[in-house]
This record gives structure tokens, C-alpha cells and sequence, in this order.
């Protein structure tokens, strides 16, 4: 009765293998812990299932990054279940069980109400009904449910979507993104993710409910435009831009030059690094700086990137000395990301190597004295030990052989005496 009443596509055929790799409902392999929380919930009458991204990057051959699981049972009922739990939003219906020190968020099936301030619902509705649990979600590829007991729930064709390589949101568009702006982001960032692209009426929808962006936090917009930019496929931040968004991204953002971004898939995926290849499209590192500002970034990311759009298209003699200095000038993992930015050649990168592994001193911590020698020499603390410290610098830069104790505590005895 449960298949018939919310008639549920049940979908259990194997797509072809030339088609991109969509599994077999046979061959889903979910975690044991997983399972484990699915057959408690159902051995005491309750109704559960995986849902959502796992089910999805699942279907795709994909590691999900976490397993979320829906159920009929009340948050009270799957805290007397399990004995390690916690509260993570109670008031939505979410209880974390905790097995082997891993989290799993187990989620009542629920209606969200009104969306008053265009991202969080101001009330939920528990309910019995998978159904009415799934139509909430936010695009049909995320609205899919599975247990090997049932097999996979797809009420709202995300397997044809899946198939077709398509984002598309659940019912209508215009609805889903009014509820929460953030998901016209989370669009473009599932496109770049999955190579996706973003159904017309889908896509159409986002121009118009843009503005409803400037609800969101600045945090919560960074986090998607980070995840965009970090994916397979960073270029997709151009929609972003085609779509009018990034006018209530910032407005520093959205002066950005963006047909003159030089994203690579090719590049690390770390996020200053992706941020930087981006953010040279714009006037320098001032303005690089004051996007990373109003989004909300932290300040080590921000610093790697100032100095990464800084030293844009500047490449060193190729001499030991000139590259010794540049590199003395930033982090090791920044200046190895400066190579691949600035399309370093063998040339460079084998003085890099050299320099390396004879070990040349690179910073002051490297230094063969510390502030506490040029004391015992008779140099007073303050700017001027600062300043010899870094003429210290500067000098084994250039001879990397004088930096030995007595050499330098010579050099300071010579200019003090």
C-alpha cells in the first residue's frame, strides 16, 4: 500500500553502459552504519531511507561527501533508539545518531511552511508521507530515496534528469527559488560540480528571482562560489554573471572583467588557489582583496590570494639569485602555486629544485641568527636590529654561502664598529 498510495516510480533497470555511469539499483552499496540506522528504524515500524546528494552521487559513481537519512519516526522516537545522539536542528526535525564517531543526520519527514525571509521556512510540519518530503527538496536529482528493502524513490524523474545530465528543480521553479535564493547558486554550482546543464524553465527562473540573493548571507553565497570554483568545472562561473547574480554577489564582484578569467579544472583545488586564477581577471590585488572582503573569507586565504594576484604574468631571471628573492617573498605552497598560475618553465623550476635542496636560507626564520645574537653583539632591540635582520637577509639571499654565524655576526660587528 505504501508504493500505491504516494505511486512512486520505482525504477530498477540498469541504463546502458555507453551512457554516462548511472548504477543499477542492484548494485547500490550504502555503508553499513547506514544500513545499520535504516534497519532500526524499520525493525520498530518506522519508515527510513538515504536521501538525497548520497543517493545521488551514488547513482553517478561518485563518493558522497556524507549520508543523510529521512524517516517517518519523530526526532523523540529516533533519539530512544539509538544511544549516542545529537540535537543538531531539533526544530526542523534533524537528530544526529553518532556511531563509531561518525555523524549521520537522520531527518523527519517533513512540510516546510512559509519562507518569509526568502532562505529558512518559519514553521515545519511533520508528516507520515515520503512524498510530501521529497517535493520540498530543491532540484529532482536531490529528491530521490533508497533502501534495499524498497529500492529507489523517484517520484520527480531524477533518474531521467540524472540521465540527461540536467539540473531541473522539483515542480516549479519560480516557487523553489522564491523559498531559498541560495538554491539559484547551488544550481550553477551542481552544473560545474556534475557537468551539468541547467534546465531552461530552471535557468530562466534565476535571472528573475536574483535579487532575492541580497536575503542570503555573504558567508553562505562564499561557500557555493567556493564550491563552483574548486569543481571540475570552474569556467561555470561565468553564469553567475550571464544570469545577473553577481550583482548581488557585491558590487566590487560584479565589476570583476570575467570574460578575462583564466579558470583551470587543471589547477589544485584548493580554494586561495581557484580564487586567484579567478580574481585576476579583475584591477589588481586591492580589488582582489576587497571581494574576498565582502564575501566573507578568512584572512589566510585572503593573504595567499593578494599575493598570488600580485605576482600575476611576473616571471624572475632565470638566475639562482632573482628566483631566490621571489621566493623569499611568499609561503613555499604559494610560491609553487605562483609556478603553476604563471606557467613556470623546466628552466625556473629546475633552479627551484636546486635552491631547495641545498636548503638556501628563504626567510629570517631561516636565518643563521636570531634577534637575541645581534643583542649580544651590542645592537640595541627595535627598528634598527629589524632592519638588520632583513640586510641580513638580503645579503645571504644574494650569497647563500655567508649564512653561517660568525659571517653574519661579522657583517654586524663590521657596520656597528
Amino acid at each position: 500500500m505504501f508504493f500505491f498510495r504516494m505511486t512512486l516510480i520505482m525504477i530498477l533497470k540498469c541504463w546502458n553502459k555507453q551512457e554516462r555511469e548511472i548504477y543499477d539499483m542492484n548494485s547500490m552499496q550504502i555503508p553499513a552504519h547506514v544500513e545499520q540506522i535504516i534497519h532500526t528504524l524499520n525493525s520498530h515500524g518506522y519508515e527510513a531511507f538515504a536521501v538525497g546528494g548520497c543517493v545521488r552521487d551514488t547513482l553517478l559513481g561518485r563518493t558522497p561527501g556524507d549520508w543523510d537519512i529521512t524517516t517517518s519516526a519523530r526526532p523523540e522516537q529516533v533519539k530512544a533508539l539509538f544511544r549516542r545522539t545529537i540535537d543538531t536542528g531539533i526544530q526542523h526535525g534533524t537528530v544526529t545518531i553518532m556511531l563509531d564517531r561518525t555523524g549521520y543526520e537522520v531527518t523527519t519527514y517533513r512540510i516546510d511552511g512559509e519562507y518569509e525571509d526568502g532562505r529558512h521556512p518559519k514553521q515545519v510540519e511533520f508528516t507520515s508521507d515520503l512524498l510530501e518530503d521529497l517535493r520540498r527538496r530543491d532540484f529532482t536529482i536531490n529528491a530521490m530515496a533508497y533502501s534495499h528493502e524498497t529500492g529507489i524513490v523517484d517520484a520527480f524523474d531524477g533518474m531521467a534528469d540524472l540521465k540527461a545530465h540536467r539540473i531541473r528543480c522539483v515542480g516549479n521553479a519560480m516557487e523553489r527559488f522564491t523559498e531559498d535564493a541560495l538554491r539559484i547558486l547551488r544550481a550553477i554550482r551542481f552544473s560545474a560540480q556534475l557537468d551539468f546543464e541547467i534546465e531552461k524553465e530552471t535557468f530562466d527562473a534565476i535571472s528573475v528571482i536574483a535579487p532575492n540573493l541580497a536575503k542570503v548571507s555573504k558567508e553562505r553565497i562564499q561557500m557555493e562560489l567556493t564550491k563552483l570554483l574548486c569543481s571540475d568545472h570552474p569556467e561555470k562561473i561565468r553564469e553567475v554573471y550571464e544570469t545577473g547574480i553577481s550583482t548581488y554577489v557585491s558590487p566590487v564582484f560584479a565589476q570583476l572583467d570575467w570574460k578575462q578569467a583564466r579558470t583551470s579544472a587543471e589547477l589544485p583545488k584548493e580554494k586561495y588557489v581557484r580564487w586567484a586564477a579567478f580574481l585576476r581577471c579583475g584591477k589588481g590585488p586591492e580589488q582582489a582583496v576587497q571581494v574576498l572582503r565582502d564575501l566573507k573569507l578568512d584572512n589566510d586565504t585572503i593573504s595567499k590570494v593578494k599575493t598570488l594576484v600580485t605576482w600575476a604574468g611576473v616571471v624572475p631571471e632565470a638566475c639562482e639569485v632573482e628566483v631566490r628573492r621571489m621566493m623569499s617573498r611568499m609561503e613555499p605552497e604559494v610560491w609553487d602555486s605562483l609556478m603553476d598560475l604563471n606557467g613556470y618553465g623546466p628552466e625556473i623550476r629546475t633552479l627551484v629544485e636546486t635552491i631547495r635542496e641545498r636548503g638556501d636560507c628563504l626567510g629570517l626564520k631561516e636565518l643563521a641568527v636570531k634577534g637575541q645574537d645581534l643583542i649580544a653583539a651590542g645592537v640595541k632591540p627595535g627598528k634598527e636590529m629589524g632592519s638588520m635582520l632583513h640586510g641580513l637577509l638580503e645579503h645571504v639571499l644574494e650569497k647563500p654561502q655567508d649564512n653561517e654565524k660568525e659571517t653574519l655576526l661579522g657583517i654586524i660587528r663590521k657596520s656597528i664598529s
